[in-house]
C-alpha cells in the first residue's frame, strides 16, 4: 500500500478561492498608468491533489487587455504560514514568496523585497464575494493602495 499525504485544513481554506471571479477594479495612479477603472477576472483551480491553488488573472481597461498574472497559493507546513508566488506581465520574477496569515475572514500576504513591501489582502464578505487590495509600502511609511476590487464568483 502506498501512503500519500493528504491536504490539511489550511490547504482546504484556500479552496474558498476556487472558481471564476469578476470585479470592477479601482486603479490608483502609478508609474504604469493613470488612475481609473478596469474589469478584473480570476480563474482559480486546485492542483496537485488539493495542496495548491493556481490563479490566472486578466485585467481589461478601455476595451483591451492591460495586465495578466499567474499565482500559485499554498501552505508552508514548516513555517506554518501561507505562501503566494506571483508572476505577471510586469515581468519581474519573484525572489521569494509572499508570506501570509488567515485570520477570521481575512487572508493577507506580505512580500518583502528591495525597496519596500507589497501587501495582498483578501477580505471575505460572504460566500462568493471578497474584496482584494494590493498595497505597497516604502521605508516603513504608510501603505499606499495600488488597486482595490470587490470580486464575485460567476
Amino acid at each position: 500500500m502506498n501512503w500519500r499525504p493528504q491536504p490539511g485544513k489550511q490547504h482546504e481554506k484556500l479552496h474558498t478561492l476556487v472558481g471564476n471571479w469578476e470585479g470592477i477594479v479601482r486603479l490608483a495612479p502609478s508609474a504604469w498608468g493613470s488612475a481609473g477603472m478596469a474589469v478584473g477576472r480570476f480563474s482559480n483551480t486546485v492542483v496537485a491533489d488539493g495542496f495548491f491553488l493556481v490563479s490566472d488573472y486578466v485585467e481589461q481597461r478601455d476595451g483591451g487587455e492591460t495586465f495578466v498574472g499567474h499565482g500559485v497559493y499554498g501552505w508552508d507546513d514548516i513555517e506554518k504560514e501561507y505562501v503566494l508566488y506571483w508572476f505577471d506581465s510586469m515581468g519581474l520574477a519573484p525572489r521569494q514568496p509572499a508570506r501570509g496569515t488567515w485570520k477570521e475572514n481575512e487572508l493577507v500576504f506580505v512580500l518583502e523585497q528591495p525597496g519596500g513591501k507589497v501587501r495582498y489582502s483578501h477580505t471575505f464578505l460572504e460566500p462568493g464575494a471578497y474584496v482584494f487590495r494590493l498595497q505597497s509600502q516604502r521605508d516603513d511609511a504608510d501603505w499606499d493602495t495600488i488597486m482595490e476590487a470587490e470580486y464575485r464568483r460567476r
